[in-house]
């Protein structure tokens, strides 16, 4: 299966430390063996998967869309506060 990032998420990651990346690696192994686990979000954002998890004891959200069952696009992460309204202005300004 293939990896896509896009250029938010790549921004992101490198703002983490070492251990905060191994823990990401985690998660994304976790989402490509299993792409539903994610909740998949309704209305305009139709298609879009988030999934939650603890990074260093602050939650925080992942957003990826699966593309014809072979690849996963990581779109978005970052924390909980303003997500969402991020997330829309980002797939808006696609």
């Amino acid at each position: 299966m293939k990896i896509y990032q896009s250029r938010s998420f790549e921004k992101k990651v490198k703002k983490l430390n070492h251990k905060e990346k191994l823990e990401l690696d985690n998660e994304i192994r976790e989402i490509v063996q299993n792409p539903s686990v994610g909740s998949e979000k309704k209305g305009d954002s139709r298609g879009i998967f988030v999934y939650k998890f603890n990074l260093q004891n602050q939650l925080y959200l992942l957003a990826y869309r699966v593309i014809k069952e072979e690849s996963i696009e990581l779109i978005m992460l970052g924390p909980h506060e303003n997500y969402y309204r991020d997330l829309k202005n980002y797939l808006k300004n696609r």
